[in-house]
């Protein structure tokens, strides 16, 4: 067990191979049994390459053999920051099948994120692309390196500008492993948390649980080998990653098309071209993909789209499916683990009325009052979550631990949910201080922590306002250093981007005021900031961006 976990239970492990839920089977085995029973498949497609079951499996094992060169072994991390390319299915492949553990970083962190990632797992190395959307990743990999002296090796994907490049190191020849591959129960990947209370958390997810996810996720959708999913979220993302995403695609044996955004220029030509069967989607993707639906060749019949990440209208679903031909499944879930997914063969009223079910009959849940006391159906009350894919503690956070589980081990979502007669479920908001910017969540916390370093800044408050397009925005409420010229909210983004912080990090909105207003206890009162942003409040005090 890797240092800084924490296990399941023995008598859950034991009930959940007993049950038939985790297998023994281990991620390292992608690709094999189709690259020996049907290797001229499709495994990988993107716009510009092709790779055959046969090929993914060879380069798998070829880059394997490099990063053993390198010296890496069981239970060593790796940070993969890299976009939708083949280079990222293979790296996470060749490192699965060494028992090395990559750490997904998204494409659009920079230094300030790397650096924290690379410190809090002690990774060996750093992997990224050359460059990605006109960003040089190998400058800002310097930048990291600089930042973090036991980071060894500097990897890249593309051209290596005198780093160490992954095609150099899959010219290596494949070699009989000199230490057994990772056991089911071992760590297989660490993910990004919401990042719901300053820098994100890791979350350890085993071979037998995140194997179970990929394959419990392709069964809700009826997707098997026949299946093609397109990947137009990152792929780093748990839902493009493992829902069924392109673990679970592999799994079935089936196609993943790798797209470099959801932007319609780049994913309309795939859905054709590849016969996309299923896709996920964050809802101002599905309302983009709606307004341009007279762009498509023809309509999407028989595509299912997963829509989740934040709230959807059931009308824009609606909608939706209208214009583009496509059946909506609407997902809510969690990197830590329980899934819920409507199914696209269930009632309309169910598909897009509700939040769906758990994926798995294991799958356990508890709505309870603030008193921890479980709620009747239909009344609102805290998410508690509890089963075979779902975490017991996150990665070196023994204090979050303590505060994000129950003495029984349900993990404490923060979310506030209803079940309906059916056990539906309904999102109803949260509880947590969490942004939810188009799907992807910035911690009120660190946004804050980031914008009171600027000079001129004595005091912050960060919180969600709402946001046609993107579902929520961030808004900083700043009470300026007295004598000092208050920033703008230019230069709030330009010194956090200075920060290394990612874009999505960047306040979208700035109010100076003269105070924070506080609750009876002393805390700054979110409610009544937001409150005051909706209803457009202008006072001297304030100044709108």
């Amino acid at each position: 067990m890797l240092e800084g976990t924490v296990p399941v239970p023995r008598e859950f492990a034991a009930r959940y191979r007993r049950e038939g839920y985790w297998i023994g089977r281990t991620l390292a085995d992608l690709a094999r049994p189709q690259a020996r029973t049907d290797g001229t498949r499709t495994a990988v497609v993107t716009a510009r390459e092709r790779l055959t079951y046969r090929e993914l499996d060879e380069r798998a094992d070829r880059l394997a053999a490099g990063f053993s060169s390198l010296g890496f072994g069981a239970n060593d991390r790796v940070v993969v920051q890299l976009p939708n390319r083949p280079e990222f299915v293979l790296t996470c492949l060749a490192l699965f099948r060494l028992g090395v553990i990559p750490v997904l970083a998204l494409p659009s962190h920079r230094r300030d994120e790397l650096v924290s990632l690379c410190e809090h797992t002690e990774a060996v190395a750093l992997v990224v692309p050359d460059v990605h959307q006109r960003f040089d990743h190998r400058t800002l990999a310097r930048e990291v390196r600089d930042g973090v002296p036991g980071l060894k090796h500097l990897l890249v994907a593309g051209d290596p500008d005198g780093l160490t490049g992954l095609a150099e190191l899959a010219e290596a020849a494949p070699s009989e492993p000199e230490t057994p591959g990772p056991e089911p129960s071992d760590v297989a990947v660490l993910l990004l948390s919401g990042g719901t209370s300053g820098r994100p958390k890791l979350i350890p997810r085993t071979h037998d649980d995140y194997a179970l996810q990929g394959r419990l996720s392709a069964t809700a959708m009826n997707f098997d080998e026949r299946g093609v999913y397109l990947a137009a979220l990152p792929a780093a993302h748990n839902a493009a990653f493992g829902c069924p995403g392109v673990l679970g695609t592999l799994q079935v044996g089936g196609t993943v098309v790798l797209a470099g955004s959801p932007s319609p220029d780049e994913a309309f030509p795939l859905l054709h071209g590849e016969g996309v069967t299923l896709t996920t989607l964050m809802p101002a993707h599905l309302s983009l993909w709606t307004e341009l639906a007279d762009v498509l060749p023809s309509r999407a019949e028989g595509l299912v789209v997963e829509v989740g990440g934040a709230m959807l209208d059931p009308e824009v679903a609606r909608r939706a499916e209208a214009a583009l031909g496509v059946t909506v499944s609407r997902w809510f879930g969690i990197t830590e683990g329980v899934m819920c997914c409507t199914r696209p063969d269930e009632p309309e009223e169910l598909r897009l009325g509700t939040d769906g079910r758990p994926l798995c009959e294991a799958d356990e849940i508890r709505i309870v009052d603030s008193e921890g006391h479980d709620v009747p159906d239909g009344h609102d009350g805290e998410l508690l979550l509890r089963g075979p894919y779902t975490l017991r503690g996150y990665y070196r956070a023994p204090e979050h631990n303590a505060a994000s589980f129950t003495e029984d081990g349900f993990f404490r979502t923060g979310d506030l949910a209803r079940r309906t007669p059916t056990g539906h479920l309904v999102i109803s908001g949260r509880i947590k201080d969490v942004i939810n910017r188009g799907g992807e969540k910035v911690s009120t916390a660190e946004v804050e922590r980031h914008v009171r370093s600027h000079p001129a800044v004595a005091e912050v408050s960060a919180v969600a306002v709402p946001d046609a397009s993107l579902g929520e925005k961030s808004c900083v409420f700043v009470i300026p250093v007295p004598g000092t010229e208050p920033p703008t909210l230019s230069d709030l983004r330009t010194h956090l981007t200075q920060r290394g912080c990612a874009d999505y990090k960047l306040p979208d909105h700035l109010r100076l005021v003269s105070e924070l207003p506080k609750t009876p206890v002393g805390k700054v009162d979110t409610k009544r900031l937001r409150a005051e942003f909706v209803a457009g409040r202008k006072e001297p005090s304030h100044v709108t961006d």
